[in-house]
């Protein structure tokens, strides 16, 4: 059998030092702006210096909190946007799909 623990049960959930406080913290302070891309450099000990300019994915989609507050996966997500485009009239579908698709002819030039 285990021996019971003398610990505290809310000590073993807080990972956090003392010395870090993050009780003036602003969560996403940030978030708008990493949107937009950002640039990483690195000073490398042997004096070299890298820089890596990150941009955001174009297949992403961000969800804002309330929206999010109902759609908490992909799965979700996706089953609403299927339902609502079983919605849109087949002719204008069609339409959507035949503009998307590159015409390989005009690509091989």
């Amino acid at each position: 059998m285990k021996k019971p623990s003398n610990k505290n049960d809310s000590a073993d959930d807080d990972d956090m030092r003392s010395e870090y406080d993050f009780s003036g913290g602003v969560r996403g302070k940030h978030f708008r702006h990493m949107l937009s891309g950002y640039t990483i450099t690195v000073h490398q000990p042997d004096g070299k210096t890298l820089v890596k300019e990150v941009r955001p994915r174009e297949d992403i989609v961000i969800l804002e909190p309330d929206v999010r507050e109902y759609f908490p996966d992909s799965k979700s997500v996706n089953s609403a946007l299927r339902a609502l485009i079983e919605l849109i009239p087949k002719k204008r579908r069609v339409a959507a799909r035949t503009k998307k698709r590159p015409n390989l002819s005009e690509s091989n030039q």
